[in-house]
């Protein structure tokens, strides 16, 4: 004891916290733990070893479960070396200690002109700060500046765009942040709201480098997965601009040619607007007579069995509801207009239809997505370019469940459930959760257990949008087992399966 008191001061400070060496070695009277005892064959010839760096806050000799968990090897008093665990993958040690060999983190706040860089080193301090263009020179001055640090973490607030691409191409690792996320981190370092382009940077890069160890970085994608996915986007743009032209037609038809409108009700189809190309006035269609209205009509296969004469019988009343002269003057113009960029659209959505049935094709997993009931040549496609083909992107369903916005948010307070709220899911991928929506919506006439389903969830007074969501929420389920085991869907399969554990749909089903 004598000799404890006599020692420095820091080596003192050592012991003390150790509290395992300390309350076993000289108040228990039991050896010091593996964890604190040397190494070294002969013990004895040590002299003030140096001690490990505390492990706890308190003394743990008397504690009756360890915080490590169940897996902790159990010491006795003898100098008996700790096993060492086989590590697990999915443990958070890991990541840590991964993430504590990085020295250096960055981010980008970007934007459409130019970009604000902000590097820290590993204890915060900013050792790099620049701005780029977004141009190759700019580009080519960030890769020259950050080149002696090397593959560094970079955190950006985005996970597409030309950005994201030139910082994967000059080596870094890119740490997507949520527009959300990105909004708490800068008002953790700016609570009193102030915000520029170089507070955002910093307050990014301060982020990656305390919580970044928890994130999940970006990992490059097949270019044939990345061309499907930019592919199908983009035709649904098309599509909805689409749609903003036809109700800009059906606008403007009801105010100089209500009997145009009148006699078709799909203006979706090319018929409808061949026929404001043939007749674009109600006083042109009067002047061209019944013989080429019925010729109109067999040329196209509008006839029908009743519909072709109620289009004539509409047709020869045109002109007596119609509008003024100077609207007739300016709205058919617009009308034409609007037609003609109806048509280059078809055409180019053909084209687009046509590249991305060719990817589809070409990609393995395309039988997989093509076998789903309802999914066809148009939702197929779109759910492979958007979960893609990476099999590690999701620990499990429910994390594509919550990207696809088919999982309900849940908000709760109180011990008591004095305030229990679930809402629709709005933060999650748009493009995914429309295609999951057509695909549930498709199915309904094609298995019975997904009409049961929607059925149940529609007489608990469920809208049909609600219902449609709850079932593409089971719907992911199987595609995910699905698309880890790179099995087609098989429905007899997944009948057998709902018999054999008893399935509460197919209990409803029976009479």
């Amino acid at each position: 004891m004598h000799k404890r008191a006599e020692q420095s001061a820091p080596v003192r400070r050592s012991e003390l916290v150790n509290n395992r060496a300390a309350g076993e070695n000289f108040v228990g009277g039991r050896p010091a733990s593996a964890r604190s005892q040397s190494q070294s064959p002969h013990p004895k010839r040590v002299t003030g070893r140096p001690l490990a760096e505390p492990e706890a806050l308190a003394p743990t000799s008397n504690r009756k479960r360890p915080q490590e968990g169940r897996n902790i090897s159990r010491m006795d008093g003898k100098a008996k070396r700790r096993k060492t665990p086989k590590r697990n993958k999915g443990s958070m040690s890991d990541p840590e200690q991964w993430w504590q060999q990085h020295r250096v983190f960055g981010a980008v706040d970007w934007a459409s002109e130019k970009h604000s860089v902000i590097v820290l080193e590993q204890a915060g301090k900013v050792i790099e700060r620049f701005e780029i263009e977004h141009s190759a020179l700019g580009w080519k001055k960030f890769r020259e500046k950050l080149q002696a640090y090397g593959s560094i973490p970079f955190a950006i607030e985005t996970s597409r765009g030309a950005a994201v691409e030139q910082l994967l191409e000059a080596g870094m690792i890119v740490y997507p942040l949520n527009p959300k996320s990105a909004q708490a981190y800068r008002e953790r370092k700016a609570p009193s709201g102030a915000k520029d382009d170089w507070l955002d940077a910093w307050s990014f890069a301060d982020a990656l480098r305390v919580d970044g160890h928890g994130w999940k970085a970006l990992r490059p994608e097949e270019a044939l997965i990345k061309e499907l996915r930019l592919l199908c986007r983009d035709e649904v743009s098309l599509i909805q601009q689409r749609t903003v032209f036809i109700e800009q037609l059906r606008h403007a038809l009801a105010e100089y040619y209500p009997a145009a409108l009148e006699a078709f009700e799909d203006w979706t189809s090319i018929s409808a607007w061949m026929f404001l190309q043939r007749f674009p006035t109600a006083d042109e269609l009067a002047k061209a007579g019944k013989r080429k209205w019925q010729n109109f009509l067999h040329s196209r296969r509008l006839w029908g069995s009743d519909e072709g004469a109620r289009r004539m019988e509409i047709f020869a009343r045109a002109s007596e509801f119609a509008g003024s002269l100077p609207t007739v003057k300016a709205k058919s113009l617009l009308a034409l207009s609007l037609v003609q960029m109806l048509f280059a659209i078809e055409k180019q959505l053909a084209i687009y239809r046509q590249r991305i049935e060719e990817l589809f094709a070409r990609h393995p997993d395309h039988e997989l997505f093509g076998s789903l009931p309802g999914a066809g040549p148009k939702i197929a496609p779109r759910l492979l370019s958007e979960i893609g083909d990476d099999r590690q992107r999701f620990d499990d369903v429910q994390a594509l469940q919550c990207l696809a916005g088919t999982a309900p948010v849940t908000k709760r307070s109180g011990k008591k459930r004095t305030y229990w709220h679930v809402h629709q899911r709005w933060a999650c991928n748009k493009h995914l959760r429309h295609a999951l929506h057509l695909l549930a919506d498709k199915s309904l006439s094609r298995c019975v257990w997904a009409e049961t389903y929607y059925q149940i969830h529609r007489q608990k007074n469920q809208s049909h949008a609600s219902a449609l969501r709850r079932l593409a929420n089971r719907w992911l389920k199987i595609i995910y087992k699905m698309w880890l085991d790179s099995t087609p869907y098989d429905a007899e399969l997944h009948h057998r399966n709902q018999l054999k554990h008893g399935s509460w749909i197919l209990q409803l089903k029976q009479p």
